[in-house]
């Protein structure tokens, strides 16, 4: 078993985005936030006070520190469901 995926998870149809212009495989139903952790992208943006990476921390949509931006939008990672073809960036407010 991988330990970025549960078992049978592999089964789902694979959709692919980019982030920060690299293209990343999911699988369909992922939340950006949790596609990116399994690709070995943990950062998500960087704090405005000291520049240090920021990344997921609640994983429910409560906190902030997820922030991307998604086809132009700020939105939380760990939200946003994956979509083939999305262009997602590090980023969102601090």
């Amino acid at each position: 078993m991988s330990a970025s995926r549960l078992p049978g998870a592999d089964a789902r149809p694979v959709v692919a985005f980019s982030f920060d212009g690299q293209r990343i495989e999911a699988r369909a139903g992922d939340t950006v936030a949790m596609a990116l952790w399994a690709a070995g992208q943990p950062a998500l943006r960087a704090s405005s006070r000291d520049g240090a990476p920021r990344g997921v921390l609640c994983n429910m949509g409560i906190c902030y520190e997820c922030l991307v931006v998604v086809d132009g939008d700020t939105v939380r990672g760990c939200m946003q469901v994956v979509r083939d073809g999305m262009d997602v960036r590090r980023g969102g407010k601090s």
